[in-house]
Formats: structure tokens, sequence, C-alpha cells
């Protein structure tokens, strides 16, 4: 059975900076895509981030210069490090995968997804 598990969410104040790991279990992750993506209250799932096995990325704009998206194929693991947070960053994060090389942003491309971890960012 493929699962996703998120750690490193949290409560951090406003300028803070957390990473988020991702460990797939169940099967090498190692060509699949892999995507960060977060929901807060009231709001719809939205991509944050995404990474393809060659390691291209994508980032939505309103992470750019503050999050890196990265992997380490031979621990099988991905991260998300958050620099700069803001209380608009609040929000449940979730890791997906995708069995595909093709780097895309759209949640309901992915075949796997995590439980989720709360990041909460404080004024």
């Amino acid at each position: 059975q493929v699962q996703l598990v998120e750690s490193g969410g949290g409560l951090v104040q406003t300028g803070g900076s957390l990473r988020l790991s991702c460990a797939p279990s169940g099967r090498t992750f190692s060509m699949y895509t892999m995507g960060w993506f977060r929901q807060a209250p009231g709001k719809e799932r939205e991509n944050v981030a995404a990474i393809s096995w060659r390691g291209s990325t994508v980032y939505a704009d309103s992470v750019k210069g503050r999050f890196t998206i990265s992997r380490d194929n031979a621990k099988n693991t991905v991260y998300l490090e958050m620099n700069s947070l803001k209380p608009e960053d609040t929000a449940v994060y979730y890791c997906a995968a995708k069995n595909s090389g093709r780097l895309v942003i759209e949640s309901y491309e992915y075949d796997y997804w995590g439980q989720g971890t709360q990041v909460t960012v404080s004024s």
C-alpha cells in the first residue's frame, strides 16, 4: 500500500521558517513528480510547489523566493523549505505524488496524497 507521510509542521511567528518533509512508503518515488499543496479554512486546495524526477521545479507566485522544494531520491524524501513565513501561509500542507515525469500543478493530476500537516503562522 502506498503512503505519503508528511512531517515538520507547527506553529511559527511571522518571518520564521519551517521545513516540511514527505516520506513516501510502499514504493520508490524517484521517477514520480512530487508536489506540495495547501488548504486554508474556507479556501480551495492550491498548489504551492512541484518538482519533477529530474529536478525541474515550479512555484506558486505567492511563495516564489520564499519557499524551496527539493528531493533526495536516495532517501526517497521530498522537502519544502519555507522561509519568511506570513500569516497567510497558514494552512494544512499536503504532499502528493504523480506517476509521471511531467511537471504539473493541478491537484486532480496527482495519484497519491498524504494526510496533511498543519502550519500556523502567528502575527
